[in-house]
């Protein structure tokens, strides 16, 4: 896993890390449904679909961060070990807030009694129908 191979590396690269960490952004979006080929875009889509603004910035911290790793004079070596370990926290926010909370109030949700389910559907359908 790149989360796992940025986290060995810090230590000796914090740079390199930093460049994983955006390789692992880039992964994450393909997971919730995005392109892929151009992180910016798939950021862009994300947001058009609702995501957070807290989340997109995270996202673009570490995109921005991750790039400007590899470019000569675009981070400030005495930074870098500290700027490394922003980012892990960051990722592990987007991680948390994108996927992991998501999951666990989806499977809560999906166990609630068959009856409280039907009368939420029903209260959506009424919603709906009033919006139209």
């Amino acid at each position: 896993m790149d989360f796992e191979e940025a986290r060995q590396v810090a230590p000796i690269s914090p740079r390199a890390a930093c460049a994983l960490l955006r390789l692992v952004i880039q992964k994450l979006l393909i997971e919730l449904g995005e392109k892929g080929k151009n992180i910016d875009n798939d950021i862009q889509s994300l947001v058009d679909k609702g995501l957070s603004p807290r989340i997109q910035r995270a996202l673009d911290v570490v995109r921005v961060t991750g790039n400007n790793a590899v470019h000569p004079g675009e981070l400030d070596e005495k930074d870098i070990q500290t700027v490394s370990s922003s980012l892990f926290g960051l990722v592990n926010l987007i991680i948390d807030s994108a996927i992991s909370t998501d999951k666990k109030l989806n499977a809560m949700y999906e166990n609630l009694p068959k009856g409280a389910l039907e009368g939420i559907a029903n209260r959506e359908s009424k919603s709906e129908r009033a919006k139209k």
